[in-house]
């Protein structure tokens, strides 16, 4: 089939390739000319025979809305476009329903597998109306991995990337979990081989992962992550799944945590840890330690 993909980045370059190398045509149009197959989004459609889709890999807000919005112009009653960025789930519902109007087709399609998804495969989740999916299918079935599982129709429109918040949710826990645990292991004088102990979790553990192998290829190449700042970014999909939670009454401690570990990594002297020092110093005069 022919797809039309906008964003050429680290994620959708990759995707690009995978889906040609599964013997479908793909036109790229990027803001990067030396990235693109095509100089504008006009273009792009033009290229395309209806019913066309159209898969947009840009930045989640203002950059997915002006693209929805240009699309929206361009496309004709039948076409479909796919989200598969990392969007709120609620734009989701709104992109739908402006297309709607126009008789426009849409799917979300959360996507997981990084820089590995070119030769893995990459993991989907996807919402929308069984007829258009029915038309992204050749796509979703060259991106996804080998084997019966790494696809999954979660259900209607913005089903597809809320499943992947909660993804990204867990894999903030996940994460958070693996780096508590290393920095008690690198702590004490007990232990002198943490990159081995983690190695050795590998095979036969309860705890091995795909996490815990690029942890372990992260130490091998800087045994105590010695030239790495603690500094940790957050997409905004972590804030995402506690402001759901809350919303849905659902209790989310451990990935809440991790939210606000990340948060904390961003001070270099903490307001709160001022507050927290001078009180013991007042009701019990332990030190301080003056700047």
């Amino acid at each position: 089939m022919e797809l039309g993909l906008v964003g050429l980045g680290k994620m959708g370059g990759n995707m690009r390739e995978r889906i040609r190398r599964a013997g479908h045509t793909v036109i790229g149009y990027d803001r990067n000319p030396d990235l693109a197959d095509v100089h504008s989004l006009e273009e792009l459609v033009g290229k395309l025979e209806g019913p066309r889709v159209v898969w947009v890999m840009v930045p989640a807000g203002a950059p997915t809305q002006s693209t929805v919005d240009a699309l929206a112009e361009l496309l004709e009653p039948g076409d479909v476009v796919v989200d598969g960025g990392n969007s709120r789930w609620t734009d989701d519902e709104k992109h739908a329903r402006e297309l709607a109007a126009k008789g426009i087709g849409f799917v979300d399609c959360g996507v997981s597998g990084g820089v590995w998804g070119l030769e893995n495969g990459y993991a989907l989740m996807y919402g929308g109306d069984a007829e258009n999916v029915a038309k992204v299918r050749p796509v979703f079935d060259a991106l996804k991995p080998e084997g019966d599982f790494g696809s999954v129709h979660a259900g209607k429109v913005g089903a597809g990337h809320f499943a992947k918040m909660v993804h990204n949710g867990i894999e903030y826990a996940m994460m958070q979990a693996y780096a508590e645990g290393w920095e008690l292991l690198e702590k004490v004088d007990s232990v002198d081989n943490v990159r081995e102990v983690f190695r050795s979790w590998q095979e036969g553990t309860v705890i091995r992962s795909w996490l815990l192998d690029l942890a372990v290829n992260a130490l091998d190449e800087d045994q105590h992550l010695e030239g790495l700042r603690g500094f940790a970014q957050d997409s905004g999909e972590g804030r995402w799944t506690v402001e759901a939670a809350i919303d849905n009454a659902v209790p989310l401690p451990a990935i809440t945590a991790s939210l606000f570990a990340r948060f904390a990594s961003r001070q270099e002297d903490s307001p709160q840890m001022k507050m927290i020092a001078a009180l013991r110093n007042q009701f019990g005069g332990h030190a301080v330690e003056k700047k």
